[in-house]
């Protein structure tokens, strides 16, 4: 308990933008109750809570663009043809649903399942689906690229 207060002394004087500090922030916070309650289900809330987050910022993007994925895409700036911008798009969408539904399961096992059902899930499950959506996207990629070459 007292690495955490001593962290959460520290955070403001951390030269990292105020994103990233609202969820270093918000990760000690979940540290801090697990401690203070002697509890685990607030360490078992952080991956649904990384999920959340990514959902936040992706979601944004599509708000406010260029999507995450745009940005990516266009590395150092480069100009992107038309059709890549609405593929970009597009996939920024994929990855708000995935983050939705691995947050939503996240959550749902941390809450009502047992602790070997959500490790299962949220170490190694949630980390393969993220794999295979990956290298879906990049098969897809190829064939969105052939089609417009």
């Amino acid at each position: 308990m007292v690495l955490v207060a001593v962290a959460l002394t520290r955070l403001p004087m951390l030269k990292i933008g105020t994103l990233a500090r609202c969820w270093l922030l918000a990760a000690l916070v979940l540290a801090a109750l697990a401690v203070w309650f002697n509890a685990l289900l607030p360490l078992k809330l952080y991956p649904a809570m990384v999920s959340a987050a990514f959902l936040g910022v992706f979601g944004y993007s599509l708000l406010s663009p260029p999507t995450v994925i745009e940005r990516m895409a266009r590395g150092r700036g480069a100009a992107l043809p038309p059709f890549v911008v609405a593929y970009t798009r597009r996939v920024t969408q994929v990855w708000c649903l995935f983050f939705l539904v691995n947050g939503s399961i996240a959550l749902g096992t941390a809450l009502w399942a047992p602790a070997a059902i959500w490790s299962l899930y949220t170490g190694v499950i949630s980390y393969v689906l993220m794999g295979l959506l990956f290298a879906a996207e990049y098969l897809v990629r190829l064939r969105v690229r052939k089609r417009h070459v």
